[in-house]
């Protein structure tokens, strides 16, 4: 769900149910190498409750936008060290010659 305004969407807060600190904390690392992004910040309303509140302020681009391209620059890190896992992995199992 995004909470933001309808005249300025370079911020908004982002909330993500049934989440917690390891993908605010992956969002993070991401959003800080993106040059577009002037905060970010997240917090956890409650340690009981499973929803995680993402805030972004942007140079100007759109903070929905942002946050996207963050996930999705995340979900390729995934991928490839999902992929050097399974290589190294597959190389263990080779008998040595």
């Amino acid at each position: 769900m995004e909470h933001g305004s309808f005249t300025d969407n370079s911020a908004a807060t982002f909330s993500l149910t049934d989440e917690d600190h390891t993908i605010a904390n992956a969002v993070r690392f991401t959003l800080n190498q993106d040059p577009r992004v002037t905060f970010y910040g997240y917090s956890i309303p409650h340690p009981s409750e499973a929803r995680v509140n993402i805030r972004v302020q942007t140079t100007g681009d759109p903070a929905r936008e942002v946050l996207k391209d963050a996930c999705q620059n995340l979900m390729l890190m995934c991928r490839h060290v999902r992929c050097t896992f399974d290589k190294a992995v597959e190389d263990l199992k080779q008998p040595m010659l």
